[in-house]
């Protein structure tokens, strides 16, 4: 099963007894500030959850599957 982000959204609502808009809000909040993050070149660490980062890849041509040279 896939989680998805209205998922979490009903999960933050659930536990927490807070309304959806709100609990949206939230979820919306902290996926924008691990974006953020990522997109600025920081990795992001969740305790006792996992690390995210972005890792480069090397380019390559599609017809070929050849190293591209840039």
């Amino acid at each position: 099963m896939t989680l998805t982000k209205l998922d979490m959204v009903e999960s933050v609502a659930k536990q927490n007894g807070w309304p959806k808009a709100k609990s949206f809000e939230i979820v919306e909040t902290m996926l924008e500030i691990i974006k953020k993050s990522l997109e600025s070149g920081e990795d992001v660490l969740i305790s006792s959850f996992g690390k995210f980062c972005v890792k480069k890849k090397k380019q390559r041509r599609v017809e070929t599957r050849l190293p591209v040279r840039i």
